[in-house]
């Protein structure tokens, strides 16, 4: 009790009073969560494409109007973050995963338009709230001057859950068990993370209001922008364009999206690494730049083999958007590394909700314009992330 009363705010999410085997093991468990997590969301984007161009028929914009209604929720949830603030992340943590599974279930039940909207917003709004905390708490468990390297490990166990739910997805497939009853095992696989939460050291707790804007992260924000219009590009467009355009099996699509999660279970502990030693300002450059030739071979390269090659490597450089949350770590004293993070993923989701919309109208007229959308998006992205601070190394930051 004695401790309790001594530990300030700050400690409350810094966590200076974390033994190391509590800490070991909170991160364990963050990393067993996400991988769990990113296991049953793996079913969900595997399937998508599949299920709603040839279960349910969308047509292009159809599928488009979907993802800004689902994508919505990512702006809504800064609103449901500031009025969970206070409370232990890792106990909202499990609460929200409860939601994502019940919402992703369902879509084994679902027949109509409407309802797939509506199961949408369910699983939606739980994932998007919780999307902030792990890195959250990943950054006030991480050692000085390691958050890169911790970072790395949490992205390398989710790619891992995600390439574990694909594979399962694939051999049941093969099986003849159709896409709903997977759903299911999504919804399970979420169940297990929320329990996995649970064994997160729980005073790990966002002192103050999380709904915070402040024009010193000014430039987080709009890089949170900006890649937000990127990345729905190729969530709702890229793999829309491969089953709807080029007629590519579920059993294809899932193998994809495997080999982008093998790439990126080696890729992130390395990435980490790399962040760490050479800063963020460079890793997003390569990032932003190698969208921009990926998105101009979506839009005017016909064949559907070199197509697969570029849907890998879209998938695969995300992992280098890793550096914008080291960036926060870098910039924000940890007492704020939750409302920055929330509030770069309410920005995130403007884009994300108005890419869509635009992209399916685009889309309705000729397809190429969505990606040239994407191209201009990366390359307005290049020049802002030259703002970004050079790297200090933490040896020399220290003096």
């Amino acid at each position: 009790m004695a401790d309790d009363v001594a530990m300030s705010a700050a400690d409350l999410h810094a966590g200076p009073a974390l033994t190391e085997a509590q800490r070991r093991r909170s991160l364990v468990f963050v990393c067993t969560a996400v991988a769990c997590l990113s296991f049953a969301l793996s079913l969900q984007i595997g399937l998508n494409q599949n299920f709603i161009a040839q279960d349910i028929g969308l047509s292009g914009q159809q599928a488009g109007y979907l993802e800004a209604c689902r994508e919505s929720c990512g702006m809504v949830a800064l609103g449901v973050l500031a009025l969970l603030a206070g409370l232990a992340e890792p106990l909202v943590a499990a609460a929200l995963l409860m939601v994502f599974a019940i919402g992703l279930a369902g879509y084994s039940f679902v027949h109509e338009y409407v309802w797939v909207i509506l199961m949408s917003l369910v699983w939606s709004m739980g994932l998007h709230v919780w999307m902030p905390l792990p890195n959250s708490m990943t950054l006030a468990l991480a050692e000085p001057g390691h958050a890169g390297r911790r970072l790395g490990q949490v992205g390398a166990a989710g790619s891992a859950g995600f390439f574990g739910g694909l594979l399962t997805a694939f051999v049941l497939t093969k099986l003849g068990v159709p896409m709903r009853p997977l759903y299911l095992v999504a919804g399970a696989s979420a169940t297990v993370a929320a329990l996995a939460c649970l064994g997160i050291y729980r005073r790990l707790k966002t002192p103050g209001p999380r709904l915070v804007f402040r024009r010193k992260y000014g430039l987080y924000y709009l890089l949170c922008f900006l890649d937000g219009w990127r990345k729905q590009v190729f969530l709702c467009f890229a793999g829309f364009l491969l089953v709807k355009k080029y007629g590519t099996s579920l059993e294809w699509m899932l193998v994809l999206q495997g080999i982008v999660q093998l790439f990126g279970y080696f890729a992130a502990p390395r990435v980490g690494r790399l962040i760490d030693r050479v800063g963020e300002r460079r890793v997003l450059v390569a990032y932003y730049s190698s969208i921009m030739l990926v998105f101009i071979g979506y839009a005017f390269i016909p064949n559907v083999h070199v197509l697969y090659g570029l849907f890998i490597a879209d998938g695969a450089i995300w992992v280098l958007a890793m550096a914008l949350t080291t960036y926060v770590g870098r910039i924000a004293p940890k007492a704020e590394h939750t409302q920055t993070l929330s509030m770069g993923v309410a920005m995130n989701h403007v884009a994300a909700v108005s890419m869509p919309l635009v992209g399916g109208l685009m889309w309705a007229y000729d397809y190429r314009l969505t990606f040239l959308v994407g191209v201009v998006a990366a390359v307005v992205s290049v020049p802002v992330v030259f703002f970004v601070p050079k790297h200090v190394p933490v040896a020399e930051a220290r003096g």
